[in-house]
């Protein structure tokens, strides 16, 4: 699925194949860097997987979330949503097979030379799932992973806490992994003003995201939590889009992939091999680029 309606052209050679695993019912941010992919030329979207939160029939919400946003933008495509683990590794041995997981073994074996970027806006239960059934992946594809504590030490985080076997086993493994943990995807924060500045009467895709933020402000939970501050928010999913689009080439080190303990800290391993963690991501950039693409949206431009 590629998404076109610009005056400039993304030479055939740039194009990216694109996978994007989300629990996208969770709390909002998913959407608008789901909406960032669907709508970025640079991308072949060949697949969205829902995943699961933590919460009962997650996975199937996320499901469901993603539907709707696909039908609110008129996108003809809806048949490259999958299913992914309903639930959590239960040992660091054993895969939760899904639709999902199959869907990452077949695009990361395929033969096609256009790079694969696998994008986890959530648990990596769908990842450690299809590695453990075909650890031939490993080399073939990019994963990047929003979610785990600051560095050094590590710390809790939703991402993580949601499947710390996933992790773990990813951590261990020879996949290509970059990291944006919990203190660089909290540089995305944005303030209600300016998202409904830029984003309300744009396009349809503007309104859809508008409407989506307004029903996560309006939740208890949301309400009751320390950091929300009532005014503003964090798109803590969208650096993954980002760094498929602009690298930061200057903004990451390469550190030895952690265990992760009982308490979410990061444990020092010589063992595992380096993984890319960012250190910083430029939110600016990644912001005005969305917005700039939903305010050009124009749903008759799939192909």
């Amino acid at each position: 699925m590629r998404y076109s309606n610009y005056m400039f052209h993304v030479p055939d050679e740039k194009i990216c194949r694109v996978i994007i695993d989300t629990d996208a019912a969770n709390e909002g941010d998913d959407q608008f860097a789901a909406v960032h992919a669907m709508l970025s030329p640079r991308f072949d979207n060949v697949g969205f997987i829902a995943a699961h939160y933590g919460a009962e029939n997650s996975m199937e919400r996320s499901y469901d979330e993603l539907l709707r946003l696909f039908s609110a933008l008129e996108c003809p495509f809806s048949g490259i949503i999958k299913k992914g683990a309903p639930h959590p590794l239960l040992s660091k041995s054993g895969p939760v097979v899904s639709e999902g997981s199959a869907l990452i073994v077949e695009e990361a074996m395929k033969d096609d030379p256009r790079p694969l970027y696998v994008l986890f806006l959530g648990p990596l239960t769908d990842l450690a799932s299809a590695y453990l059934q075909e650890p031939r992946i490993a080399g073939r594809f990019t994963a990047i992973w929003i979610g785990g504590g600051t560095y050094p030490y590590g710390n809790a985080e939703f991402n993580l806490g949601n499947d710390v076997n996933a992790v773990n086993v990813v951590f261990s493994s020879k996949l290509e992994l970059w990291q944006v943990p919990k203190n660089v995807y909290e540089m995305m924060g944005v303030s209600f003003a300016e998202l409904q500045y830029r984003l309300c009467g744009k396009s349809k895709a503007g309104d859809y995201l508008f409407s989506r933020i307004i029903e996560e402000i309006d939740k208890e939970s949301s309400l009751r939590s320390p950091f929300r501050t009532g005014e503003t928010w964090v798109l803590g999913d969208s650096p993954a889009v980002g760094l498929v689009l602009y690298e930061h080439r200057w903004e990451f080190d390469y550190v030895n992939a952690p265990v992760i303990g009982d308490t979410m800290e990061y444990i020092s391993s010589k063992l595992n091999r380096p993984i890319r963690v960012y250190r910083r991501i430029d939110s600016r950039l990644i912001l005005e680029d969305m917005y700039a693409k939903i305010a050009l949206f124009d749903p008759a431009c799939w192909k």
